[in-house]
């Protein structure tokens, strides 16, 4: 007779007894088929599980007593859960209708994942077959397994298929076995689980889209359509743009990356990245100077960690060196009293929101300050929660330029009193191309996490589980403020640097270790870990070769600017 094992499931707070080697799926199927969103009350069909706060595929076998929460699409790990399933599925129709083909996930867009077949434009008419041999393997309910391997045969695996970024890595990481599924008799390697089988897909959608195809996942706000369609061309363009240039590097992947500074190219990669990121600040700045009798003022914005205020400064050193003369006015001095501050759906204070502002007084000042006139600038005090006006004046010289960082500053609406002539807008991010195969893109948002890890827990002392755990609320600000209006800028500039993972790894690192496994913030700083298992850390002296004035001493400290 087998052992009875105690289970905790978090979603109703029971305890339940399970026989030994029973699975997750099993249990989900007893207790919980769907899981509560706590916000709203919504429901969603099960996808994986959080095990001891670790991530687990519905298809985890029970031994031992545990504590799990059952997840779905509402949750992070629930949305990662599907889409790597489903580009599992697209990656099966793919050899299926185009065996001679390479299916490559270049990137994340507003609408899904930017997908291509290596080396050329795939046809409407392909987009339909995909879409529909996809919605085939989906209604035959085809099971995910998995299967450890050795490494040498995993590799072999990858180059036959002709992935040969996946074999890179393998080769890289150095490890004796590797995980690979199969589907439909198609071998494929992903890092983190799926759902138990193909049957959990049934809402994706395919849109075309530049010389490729968007892989449209559910919506957040309703699981039963895909995201909305959001076509962001000056995104797009920013991110082939850096892409073509990791080629001429040679430096595509985690792979590559791992192969250059294992044969030490760690300085050399590093100095080749500072002198095309230079380039960029000197090429905006050049355009702001050829229209310096239009222009007078520089707005910048970005989401967070994106590298803002080192780009305004580095930016303001290449107008100097054509003669303008930067002036920086904070807009953190033109938030409105605290008695005028807009609350959330929460009853906190929402110091994102642009009502927050006072618009008026900001107005005003710009349309002086353009018309030759003088003004006074104040200052806030945060913590009286007001502003003070204490005899800073300013106005504007004909060589002067006004340079303004804040996450509204591509909002038409925050200005709208003022010629929109006068104003050059830039969007600043941290817009990774690196991959870490042909199945996986590297997150910016995952990037810009770990830059602000790094630099809180040095500057302002906010441990990294505190980082992890307002990340969410950071995350809604973004996608409420700025992320809607990064087409509206005239430049967007790129903070992302080839060397910064493995650069991150050695500071980040250590920090997630610290967090405890109780923790609510275990979860993510699991994945961290085992996503920066695959990367090679620089060294204390490859470090140092890094210039005081590059973005990432925003982050690391020693910068000079």
């Amino acid at each position: 007779m087998k052992r009875m094992i105690q289970i905790l499931c978090r979603n109703d707070g029971r305890y339940y007894e399970v026989a030994e080697g029973s699975s997750l799926r099993e249990l989900s199927d007893a207790v919980c088929p769907q899981s509560t969103d706590p916000k709203s009350g919504k429901r969603y069909p099960v996808l994986a599980a959080l095990v001891d706060h670790k991530l687990k595929s519905l298809d985890f076998t029970i031994f031992y007593p545990h504590e799990v929460l059952f997840i779905g699409f509402n949750h992070p790990d629930g949305r990662r859960t599907y889409m790597r399933s489903l580009a599992f599925v697209l990656q099966r129709a793919v050899r299926s209708l185009m065996p001679d083909k390479v299916l490559k996930i270049n990137h994340s867009l507003p609408s899904g994942m930017y997908c291509k077949l290596r080396g050329e434009r795939i046809s409407d008419e392909d987009i339909l077959r995909l879409r529909e041999e996809m919605r085939r393997l989906i209604a035959e309910d085809l099971p995910f397994t998995k299967r450890k391997i050795h490494s040498a045969e995993a590799e072999a695996i990858f180059r036959a298929q002709k992935q040969p970024l996946k074999a890179d890595l393998i080769h890289s990481v150095g490890r004796y076995f590797w995980s690979v599924y199969t589907l439909d008799g198609v071998d494929d390697s992903f890092h983190g689980p799926l759902v138990p089988s193909t049957g959990y897909l049934k809402v994706f959608d395919l849109m075309p889209f530049h010389h490729g195809f968007c892989l449209q996942p559910p919506s957040d706000e309703d699981i039963t359509r895909t995201i909305p369609r959001v076509k962001q061309m000056k995104l797009t363009v920013t991110l082939k743009d850096y892409g073509a240039w990791c080629k001429t590097t040679g430096i595509v992947s985690v792979g590559a990356l791992n192969r250059c500074l294992l044969e030490g190219g760690a300085v050399r990669l590093i100095n080749l990245c500072e002198a095309r990121q230079e380039r960029k600040y000197a090429a905006v700045a050049d355009k702001i100077y050829a229209e310096r009798e239009r222009l007078k003022i520089v707005f910048l914005a970005g989401p967070s960690s994106s590298g803002k205020t080192s780009s305004s400064l580095r930016l303001a050193q290449q107008c100097k060196v054509l003669g303008l003369n930067p002036k920086v006015i904070e807009l953190d001095n033109y938030f409105v009293s605290r008695d005028r501050t807009p609350v959330d759906e929460d009853g906190n204070y929402d110091f994102e929101a642009l009502e927050a502002m006072d618009l008026e007084l900001l107005g005003q000042h710009l349309n002086t300050l353009l018309s030759g006139g003088e003004v006074e600038l104040p200052r806030y005090d945060f913590k009286q929660g007001r502003p003070f006006f204490e005899g800073k004046r300013m106005s504007l010289e004909e060589n002067d330029l006004l340079i303004m960082e804040g996450i509204h500053a591509l909002d038409p609406a925050m200005v709208p009193s003022v010629d929109p002539s006068r104003i050059y807008r830039i969007y600043a991010s941290a817009l990774t191309s690196l991959k870490l195969d042909e199945n996986c893109c590297i997150s910016t948002t995952d990037n810009r996490l770990l830059r602000r890890m790094v630099r809180d827990n040095r500057v302002r002392g906010i441990t990294p589980e505190d980082t992890i755990l307002r990340w969410s609320s950071v995350r809604r600000g973004e996608n409420k403020y700025i992320f809607p209006f990064q087409e509206n800028a005239d430049a967007q500039f790129n903070s992302a640097l080839l060397y910064e993972l493995p650069l991150l790894k050695y500071y980040a690192e250590p920090l997630l270790r610290r967090i405890h496994p109780s923790s609510d913030a275990y979860t993510e700083a699991v994945r961290f870990l085992k996503f920066l298992d695959y990367i090679v850390a620089l060294t204390p002296s490859e470090i140092a070769a890094i210039p005081p004035t590059s973005i990432m001493r925003e982050f690391i400290g020693g910068q000079t600017l």
